[in-house]
């Protein structure tokens, strides 16, 4: 037991393996809990940001952006604050005493204001607002780990408001999406749960019965018209709606929620939202809550944990370094990394003065994918030297055919899905 956790520690721990490669760092001045990211790690967010907007955007969905704080009566209102309210960071101090604010911790009732921003007709319907919403909880200092639990994080967020006759169908897209993105990121084992309310604890829910036995039958509903294998929770909905969890396993066979989506008729109601139906009158929206990713913090680290710090190609931050073995041919390396930038290959040029041994073994610890090795016999034929990290040299290659065998590995997801 002890060996596999001294293992694990060593070769799959994403907070060492985060640091070594320089992604993300804590801070005791900063404050536990609060991931300081650093340019290469900032990279491999902003990739996957990129990713999920541009398969939201071709699903109908329309990025937000909503504050870091809200004023404590939203919170009141959404049922938040009575819900979680010991969780929460306290309030923001004003220079009028009567204002109380605190900082973000969900984003579904700032979108719920997006949506009454203004009227709405059946025809303007589903409306799909999404946001990388960066939400902040006061998480136990005992249950604070690494990126998997922290006290500031960013949720891929999305909420759609939707007419009760187009529920399902919304929902089945949901989750077609969220099935995408598992395989994109390489995880293709998974369990389904359905979430629902503890029978024995109604209270510490809100909302009517009627509201949550239409959400809870249609969920149930969708799973058997999908004939999605799954398993039924008590407990474990939120606390407006029930809800569908997706468990990925990793590599070391660990469960991890990630995906969620969950149905909820009770903040439409709480925020008076509407809009015009057929006849002119007025209607109550269904609200999906969904979150493919869960957050970007926790995602990174079951993905570092998942492939050893081995990030898929298409997003780790640097995949290419071009080693030229002395500096008389950093002429002929500056030529190579402004030809892979045309391709937007991310790639740099490491021009230490060090034996190049030297520079493929700190390449390799670093677990750059691709090392470009450049000297004599290169730059007279115009050819690239090429190695891949773990598995050593794969041989000489013209600059083009070098260049399409990096653009063909890192687009091989795309051809999976």
């Amino acid at each position: 037991m002890n060996k596999n956790k001294s293992s694990y520690q060593k070769d799959y721990d994403h907070r060492k393996i985060g640091r070594k490669l320089k992604f993300f760092i804590f801070s005791d001045r900063v404050g536990t809990g609060l991931p300081l990211w650093l340019p290469r790690g900032t990279v491999l967010r902003k990739n996957l940001e990129e990713f999920l907007i541009d398969v939201q955007k071709k699903s109908g969905y329309e990025m937000v952006v909503t504050p870091h704080i809200g004023h404590k009566k939203l919170y009141v209102r959404s049922g938040h604050w009575n819900k979680y309210g010991k969780d929460h960071f306290r309030t923001i101090h004003t220079p009028r005493k009567e204002e109380e604010f605190l900082l973000k911790p969900m984003n579904c009732p700032h979108h719920c204001e997006i949506y009454r921003s203004q009227e709405w007709s059946y025809r303007d319907l589903p409306k799909r607002f999404a946001e990388f919403g960066t939400v902040y909880r006061y998480e136990q200092s005992g249950e604070l780990h690494g990126l998997t639990r922290v006290r500031c994080f960013t949720q891929d967020d999305a909420h759609i408001f939707c007419t009760y006759d187009q529920l399902l169908e919304e929902f089945k897209k949901v989750i077609n999406l969220i099935f995408y993105v598992f395989r994109s990121l390489s995880f293709f084992t998974y369990t389904v749960r359905i979430s629902l309310r503890d029978p024995k604890k109604i209270g510490d829910y809100i909302g009517s019965e009627i509201n949550w036995e239409k959400a809870e039958k249609a969920i149930l509903q969708i799973v058997k018209e999908e004939k999605i294998e799954s398993y039924v929770n008590y407990g474990e909905a939120a606390f407006y709606g029930p809800k569908l969890d997706f468990l990925i396993k990793d590599s070391l066979g660990r469960s991890w929620q990630l995906g969620t989506i969950q149905v909820d008729y009770n903040l439409p109601e709480r925020f008076d939202l509407y809009y015009k139906g057929k006849n002119n009158e007025k209607c109550r929206p269904v609200m999906i809550h969904r979150a493919p990713f869960g957050s970007l913090e926790r995602i990174i680290a079951i993905m570092i944990e998942h492939t050893k710090g081995n990030i898929p190609l298409w997003l780790v931050p640097n995949q290419a370094v071009i080693l030229p073995i002395s500096e008389k041919y950093i002429i002929y390396a500056k030529k190579i990394l402004n030809l892979m930038s045309n391709y937007n290959i991310r790639a740099f040029i490491d021009n230490r003065n060090e034996k190049i041994n030297k520079k493929i073994r700190d390449s390799e610890e670093n677990k750059i994918p691709y090392m470009i090795i450049l000297g004599k016999k290169e730059e007279k034929d115009q050819m690239i030297s090429l190695r891949r990290h773990g598995l050593g040299h794969m041989g000489i290659f013209s600059i083009s055919d070098g260049i399409e065998h990096i653009l063909n590995e890192t687009n091989k997801f795309k051809n999976q899905n």
